[in-house]
């Protein structure tokens, strides 16, 4: 029950997300330097994780009242009675302080990255997600910071190549959090959230995700375009983004939540291909 708990607090899945992009971006910098730490490497993963922790768990403290009115979110330590509002916090800041040491000791660009990301997650976004829809910009801010956070961790300088980066996994969020909004929109509404462009299951929603989408295509070809991935990321990119657009469409054209949660479902495979793509095509081209 103690690591149920504790795997609930900390969101397990979002933060496992996190950090795969984070150790990832780390070593795309570190061949960028020419040598990998393995070491640092570890100290990133373990840092990322603390700190992407500790965000989630201000936020499930913060949220305490309104998770009890979700379904979803109901059984979480905190809204269950099962942790304290003080228990959590003690847990928070020590995974936060604890975090933010670690990657501050890879380089201060990293610590303050990860503190700013913290920061914007909890007490930006979080707050904004009951009052517009404008929170999903917000969250994809912090939500895009990962990648960076790791690339620098690596390579202390934000180059072409830490913004590509950002900008992928920022673009990425906005289809990926709508296709979610979409197929919890009656458990969100139960706690007063907008997360939908529109604020409902409607036309304009799905216009907006399928939007997003197609500006997501691009963005995802920037890697081949600058020349740090070869055409293998290229095409990897373009078909998995291709098929990401038919998902969106699909939700343009029946408005049903069986079609959200495809695209939802295929966010979840979409950026760890990519990513990986591109980790592999940029190591073959940089030996």
């Amino acid at each position: 029950m103690i690591w149920s708990d504790f795997s609930k607090l900390i969101k397990l899945r979002l933060t496992f997300l996190v950090v795969f992009s984070a150790s990832i971006s780390f070593l795309i910098g570190s061949k960028v330097n020419g040598h990998i730490d393995w070491m640092n490497w570890l100290k990133l993963i373990g840092g990322g994780f603390l700190v992407t922790a500790a965000a989630n768990c201000f936020n499930e403290i913060i949220e305490k009242d309104l998770d009890k009115l979700m379904k979803r979110t109901m059984d979480r330590p905190m809204p269950s009675g099962r942790m304290t509002n003080g228990q959590g916090l003690v847990i928070g800041l020590f995974m936060g302080i604890a975090g933010t040491i670690l990657l501050g000791g890879l380089n201060l660009t990293a610590g303050y990255l990860s503190v700013f990301s913290v920061l914007l997650y909890a007490f930006a976004y979080t707050p904004l997600k009951r009052k517009s829809p404008i929170a999903v910009f917000v969250g994809a801010i912090p939500g895009a910071l990962p990648p960076l956070i790791g690339y620098v961790a690596a390579h202390p300088q934000i180059d072409n190549i830490a913004l590509i980066l950002f900008g992928i996994q920022f673009v990425w969020q906005f289809p990926h959090f709508w296709a979610i909004a979409w197929v919890l929109d009656d458990d969100y509404k139960l706690a007063g959230f907008r997360l939908l462009p529109s604020g409902k299951r409607n036309l304009t929603s799905a216009i907006f995700t399928f939007a997003s989408t197609i500006i997501l295509l691009p963005v995802s070809l920037l890697p081949t375009y600058y020349g740090y991935g070869g055409y293998y990321v290229g095409v990897v990119s373009l078909i998995c983004s291709l098929l990401f657009l038919y998902m969106a469409f699909k939700l343009l054209k029946d408005l049903e939540i069986p079609s959200a949660k495809k695209l939802m479902y295929g966010s979840f495979f979409y950026l760890p291909i990519v990513q990986l793509m591109f980790l592999f095509d940029f190591i073959g081209k940089v030996k």
